[in-house]
């Protein structure tokens, strides 16, 4: 295992000095600790807690329940970076600013505001481990790789987030990474998973490094010490309206596609909305296509990529019955063989408006078969 260079120096710290001068606002980040303790670095991820884990953290605190230590790396101007605690840090702050309520023994929802003295006091005075960590910044963000990954809470984007940090990252993140940010308001619809976790900004640099193996870092490297993210904003930008222009009816099915990369092939192509439109129809009512996100780029391909639609494929039984009834003569080379070394073969192709139904059905060698596919 590699070894990390990092001094380490463990201290202790009241609730009531870390909630001081807390404060969560989009534009300057999160901080507490007398507005020494950056809370949210731009390595870190999202608010990711539920309300579960949330008050649990609560109930720890006021139970006086050991949480675990806590990781805060210290700069050269004294002030610290939050390596490892975000989600505990913040539920805590969060439950002392009042911002949410809590059901203790008496099963009552009280803010932390409407605690009895006793109560608040306990909270306030109890003691969180934490371990102070200096050392250059290359080794304090392999601590914090470290930490995460044995903990299994990172997502693979958030770790090169841990890497890759700078002003790029903040201006992408804000952009891609925020709950309701631009990039959902423009793009919820089409993508999946959730911004706090990465997803929207992952996507958009998949796209943009047109999925290549190792793109995503590769882009990040490149582009870290950028002064913004406007690069990769525009290019997200471009294949969503995109979308919008080429597709105009909003279909379930568009959900999840990677449209970047159809982007990065077919964008510069022309197409008719309305013809496509039709063809979309008539596609999304025929029984043979199972996978029904494949009509897009079916369709894009100019009629291509037929195997994108995954044409439903003739049963075992009608097989059977179609080589019986053949007496197991392929009709193309009029020779016999055993039903293994068959196939079943569309007589009248799909893409010629032939259906997968047993009067469609012909059992051909394999060979022919190979043969008949190339041509």
């Amino acid at each position: 295992m590699e070894k990390i260079n990092i001094e380490q120096t463990k201290i202790s710290v009241s609730v009531r000095d870390l909630i001081n001068g807390y404060t969560d606002t989009e534009e300057m980040g999160v901080y507490a600790f007398g507005g020494k303790l950056n809370v949210r670095p731009a390595y870190q991820r999202e608010f990711v807690y539920d309300d579960k884990k949330r008050n649990l953290v609560i109930d720890s605190v006021a139970s006086g329940i050991d949480l675990g230590k806590m990781y805060w790396s210290i700069n050269d101007d004294g002030t610290y970076e939050l390596l490892d605690g975000q989600q505990r840090t913040i539920s805590i702050c969060q439950y002392c600013s009042n911002a949410f309520s809590m059901e203790f023994e008496s099963g009552v929802p009280q803010l932390f505001v409407n605690l009895d003295a006793q109560q608040k006091k306990n909270i306030l005075d109890y003691q969180i481990d934490v371990v102070i960590c200096k050392g250059v910044t290359s080794e304090k963000l392999k601590l914090f790789q470290r930490l995460n990954v044995a903990g299994a809470v990172l997502t693979n984007q958030e770790l090169l987030n841990a890497v890759y940090t700078g002003r790029w990252l903040t201006e992408a993140k804000r952009r891609f990474s925020k709950t309701n940010c631009v990039a959902y308001q423009i793009g919820s619809k089409l993508l999946t998973g959730t911004p706090i976790r990465q997803d929207y900004l992952e996507t958009a640099l998949y796209w943009i490094s047109d999925g290549e193996k190792g793109g995503i870092a590769k882009y990040m490297s490149q582009h870290q010490n950028d002064v913004n993210a406007l690069e990769l904003w525009q290019y997200f930008r471009n294949v969503i309206d995109w979308v919008g222009d080429t597709f105009r009816t909003y279909r379930r099915e568009m959900k999840g596609i990677d449209w970047g990369l159809l982007y990065n092939q077919y964008g510069g192509g022309s197409y008719d909305a309305d013809v496509l439109e039709a063809q979309i129809k008539t596609l999304m009512a025929d029984d043979d296509v199972t996978a029904k996100k494949g009509i897009y780029e079916f369709l894009l391909s100019g009629g291509k990529m037929e195997s994108k639609l995954n044409i439903r494929a003739f049963t075992e039984s009608q097989k059977r019955t179609a080589y019986e009834k053949q007496g197991g003569i392929c009709p193309i080379c009029g020779e016999h063989h055993e039903y293994e070394e068959m196939e079943g073969d569309h007589i009248t192709p799909w893409s010629q408006g032939g259906k997968t139904v047993p009067e469609n059905l012909q059992m051909i060698c394999k060979s022919c078969n190979r043969k008949k596919s190339n041509k």
